[in-house]
């Protein structure tokens, strides 16, 4: 069996305008699965596609009260194209974001519901992954959420420092996982959190138990009888385990 990191979910007021944002700043395909959740796929990847990443976007009824400290990071291939992709994300909506971040090469911005992310300039990493560089996770501790985590996903480790650890799909495709130290204390917050899909799909509660296993918690959000599990890693990031061959 195997566990990956199949997309990232965010939760929203208007899920269908914030995919649309989105849909438009990365050029991916948008559907829905069913009433307030709309769903983006890159194009010619049809889910669940083991190299394909999506996302979801979910309605909640106040996604103030859910915050979470994962964001994603946009991918550049020149100068020219970050200064260009920046303008067209502003005028698709988004605004520029003050994180502390001071003097940096990469431009924070926010999108229309106020989920803080990065473009990033030009990066040799970053050349391959398509328009998401990276999904990024701030913590404590990215040592020991490299240990859980390298555990968890059949991923591929790439380094592990005391101040970050990265990782990304065996296959070598698709945007990187990176965890990094929150400097200062200060984390990004958002309303974006990570789904795990089991492959085999029949899988889920074996994957499951082994993630309890390796020091991951069972979260109760209210929700109830769903095909999906939500748990949380080591430093208490909430994540789902999703149960059946569609999103969450």
């Amino acid at each position: 069996m195997a566990l990956r990191l199949v997309q990232v979910n965010f939760k929203a007021r208007d899920d269908s305008a914030l995919g649309r944002f989105w849909a438009e700043a990365l050029g991916w395909g948008l559907s829905s699965e069913g009433p307030g959740v709309t769903n983006l796929e890159p194009e010619g990847v049809v889910w669940p596609d083991p190299a394909g990443f999506y996302i979801d976007f979910v309605i909640v009824p106040d996604p103030e009260t859910v915050k979470y400290r994962v964001h994603l990071e946009l991918a550049t291939t020149s100068a020219a194209h970050h200064t260009q992709f920046v303008a067209r994300l502003k005028e698709l909506g988004a605004t520029p974001a003050d994180a502390g971040q001071g003097e940096v090469p990469w431009t924070a911005l926010a999108d229309p519901e106020g989920n803080v992310f990065r473009v990033l300039e030009p990066r040799e990493t970053y050349r391959d992954t398509g328009p998401i560089a990276a999904v990024v996770v701030a913590c404590a501790d990215p040592r020991a959420m490299a240990r859980f985590w390298d555990q968890a996903l059949e991923w591929t480790l790439h380094e592990v420092t005391d101040d970050h650890a990265v990782m990304r799909s065996a296959n070598g495709v698709g945007p990187y996982l990176e965890f990094r130290r929150a400097s200062g204390g200060t984390t990004v917050w958002s309303h974006v959190h990570l789904d795990l899909l089991p492959y085999p799909f029949d899988g889920k509660e074996a994957e499951v138990a082994r993630l309890r296993a390796l020091g991951a918690t069972d979260v109760d959000l209210g929700q109830g009888q769903v095909p999906w599990t939500v748990l949380a890693d080591p430093e208490g990031n909430e994540f789902c385990v999703l149960g059946r061959a569609d999103g969450a």
